[in-house]
């Protein structure tokens, strides 16, 4: 099984991260290639940003659909989902979309932690759209900027954190999604840190991903012979 992982934005390091996140949960003999879209925008932070990547999401989908068994797009905001699912006949993951219902099967109402307040509204309008708005308790923004969680000696993952313990003091969350695929190196620890789920939505995505195309590549059920269909 092959996996593509699009990184919408330009950073390689962040498409290295996100590949290796979704290769830690990787079944052996699926192939995770990770792909950088060069030409956008070096963060996807808000809107503009978003419509900026999308021709170039979209273009390298469509290069390496034909040699893949699934697709993964790697910005929680989910950019060009919709478009993508009609550029291509393989099954295309949302990250976000992916983390949503991976905290809902837990059982657990959850709250997300994403960086910029800038994306809390569109990440907002998309747990709307997908009709998981009850599962979701609050989006909440921890004020760090994309690329912090790319350099070193920062203070990104001590505000994460910080973010993630409000969200389970103020809100009552019994899961964390967090909201960024550049946080996907920080999910387990924050998990023991605070005692409970926390969701990284590259591997939700990958695992999701997976039981897709098996379960696309189901044989169609056939009806023992004598017995009406």
């Amino acid at each position: 099984m092959r996996i593509a992982v699009i990184n919408p934005n330009s950073t390689q390091s962040m498409t290295d991260k996100i590949a290796a996140a979704a290769r830690a949960v990787a079944a052996p003999g699926v192939t995770v290639t990770g792909y950088t879209c060069a030409a956008s925008p070096p963060a996807i932070q808000g809107a503009e940003d978003g419509a900026a990547a999308l021709p170039h999401l979209l273009a390298n989908l469509a290069r390496v659909a034909p040699n893949s068994d699934a697709c993964i797009i790697a910005c929680f905001d989910d950019t060009g989902l919709a478009e993508a699912r009609n550029l291509v006949d393989i099954p295309v993951i949302g990250i976000g979309e992916a983390a949503f219902h991976a905290a809902m099967l837990l059982g657990q109402r959850y709250s997300v932690v994403t960086t910029l307040s800038v994306s809390v509204p569109i990440i907002e309008d998309n747990i709307s759209t997908y009709g998981l708005a009850s599962h979701c308790l609050k989006v909440r923004a921890s004020e760090v900027p994309v690329l912090d969680l790319e350099r070193p000696g920062s203070d990104a993952r001590a505000r994460v954190s910080a973010e993630v313990g409000r969200a389970k003091a103020e809100d009552g969350a019994g899961a964390i999604v967090l909201g960024c695929a550049g946080m996907a190196d920080l999910a387990a620890e924050l998990s023991s840190d605070h005692g409970l789920p926390v969701i990284d939505g590259v591997a939700a995505a990958c695992g999701m991903a997976q039981a897709m195309v098996r379960l696309v590549a189901l044989p169609a059920a056939t009806t023992p012979q004598g017995e009406p269909a």
